[in-house]
């Protein structure tokens, strides 16, 4: 039988964000902060030639610029002061995140609370700036390279630095505010409304293709078709757990003996989200980025690296899916789901799996299911990232279109929405509330008796 709590959400209206005037102040504040960051993505750095970066950036639309493009929010096609986009503070985060689960004293930080969280956050920022100026320098290089500068030289490559970094680090505060006083986590936003953006021009382009007789009607169909097919799957399995049995004993409580319990621990099919995928790319993407901006000026390792790894070439699928299912459980046990602290949390609550002593089997249980569950979870991350880049270039597809960026538009708007629907159901609960003490008031009038003389 649900909950009241279940009840109630189920029956949450949308009808009611009118009145919920906080939501609608807060969603107003994150539309406003967005609306910030696709102007940022049209304020160009000073020094390009304009003109050349777009001759260039359609040449490769289909290929690696079209990639970047699509993270930044088409900001790295317009070497836009956003070009960086908010990859190095994702990176930072990933790297702090895996650091703190094999160092000691940032492991320790951890359980130090709040003061704990600002410090290591502390030092994601400077590990963003770290990323940012490196990422920035070698891009600042890799254009003049490709002839885009007006006026190459240091002055050229300062201001590039400058702009980019400043440019990452704004929006990082963006994302933090949206966390903060909006609705939903801020930095997935940012990345969740520079890919929608890129969305219809990428599809005007293929539709274009289709009239013009590039691409044969069938094939846009069954593109359309496999990305509806697509996007339920994601949908499914972001939804599917692993319900693990939690069984809590008779205990006392004040002068009342409670009775014994049944809960269940549920263990997501992918409980890295999309960590891995990000992550994989990331690596991936890092041989080939500065010589996509530098032309033909690659020596001969970096031509046979572009050859052997490129986007669409059999090494790189084999790499990326394998980078893919390593990153998943990597990530899992060492972040996301760590069975010796979540046995250890039971065993502190009286609770227990039925059938398995508490402590060391409970972890060594866990273990084994989750790893179970990961062989599903894993495999399906690394198919859905493989299979637009497969159909990609097997019908020639003029645009970018990868299995993490779906995976990433799914997940984050499926997380907004459930975002909205608690504020909703906080608001129902305070409506409630003040309902019942207005009727208990009432009650304490009617019930009061005559007034003394």
């Amino acid at each position: 039988m649900a909950s009241a709590a279940e009840q109630m959400a189920a029956n949450t209206s949308w009808g009611a964000l009118g009145k919920a005037t906080d939501l609608r102040n807060r969603l107003l504040y994150t539309l406003a902060l967005l609306c910030i960051f696709r102007l940022g993505t049209f304020i160009p750095v000073p020094g390009i030639d304009g003109q050349a970066l777009r001759d260039f950036m359609e040449g490769a639309a289909a290929g690696l610029g079209g990639i970047l493009s699509m993270f930044t929010g088409g900001a790295l096609g317009r070497m836009g002061i956003f070009a960086l986009g908010i990859m190095p503070y994702i990176s930072a985060s990933i790297i702090v995140q895996l650091l703190a689960s094999m160092v000691p004293a940032l492991e320790q930080l951890k359980k130090e609370g709040e003061q704990g969280r600002k410090k290591i956050n502390q030092y994601t920022r400077y590990g963003t700036v770290i990323l940012a100026t490196f990422q920035a320098y070698g891009l600042a290089v890799s254009l003049e390279a490709g002839n885009l500068a007006h006026d190459p030289g240091l002055f050229f490559r300062a201001s590039v630095v400058i702009t980019l970094v400043g440019g990452t680090m704004f929006l990082m505060w963006l994302g933090e505010q949206i966390t903060a006083r909006g609705v939903g986590n801020g930095i997935s936003l940012i990345i969740y409304v520079g890919i929608i953006a890129e969305i219809p021009a990428a599809l005007a382009q293929f539709l274009a293709s289709g009239r013009s007789g590039a691409i044969s009607p069938a094939v846009i169909i069954g593109v359309i078709l496999m990305v509806i097919a697509v996007i339920t799957f994601v949908v499914f399995m972001e939804r599917a757990l692993r319900k693990i049995t939690i069984q809590y004993p008779r205990r006392q409580m004040g002068m009342k003996m409670a009775d014994a319990q049944n809960s269940h621990l549920p263990v997501k099919v992918n409980p890295a989200g999309v960590i891995p995928a990000i992550f994989a790319s990331s690596l991936l993407l890092l041989p080939v980025t500065i010589s996509t901006f530098s032309g033909n000026d690659t020596g001969p390792i970096m031509s046979t690296i572009l050859a052997y790894f490129g986007p669409g070439q059999p090494l790189y699928l084999l790499f990326f899916a394998a980078m893919i299912v390593f990153f998943a459980y990597f990530y899992t046990f060492n972040v996301a789901f760590k069975p010796d602290d979540v046995a250890d949390n039971l065993k502190n609550q009286n609770g227990f799996v039925p059938g398995i002593r508490p402590g060391k089997k409970t972890a060594e249980y866990l273990e084994y299911v989750v790893n179970r569950i990961l062989v599903l979870g894993s495999g399906y991350l690394a198919l859905v990232c493989l299979l637009p880049e497969v159909l990609r270039n097997q019908f020639a597809i003029p645009f970018y279109f990868g299995g993490t960026s779906v995976l990433i538009v799914v997940s984050v708007g499926m997380d907004f929405v459930q975002q909205v629907q608690s504020h909703l159901l906080a608001h129902q609960y305070e409506g409630l509330i003040q309902k019942s003490q207005l009727r208990g008031k009432g009650k304490a009038r009617k019930n009061r008796g005559p007034a003394r003389r």
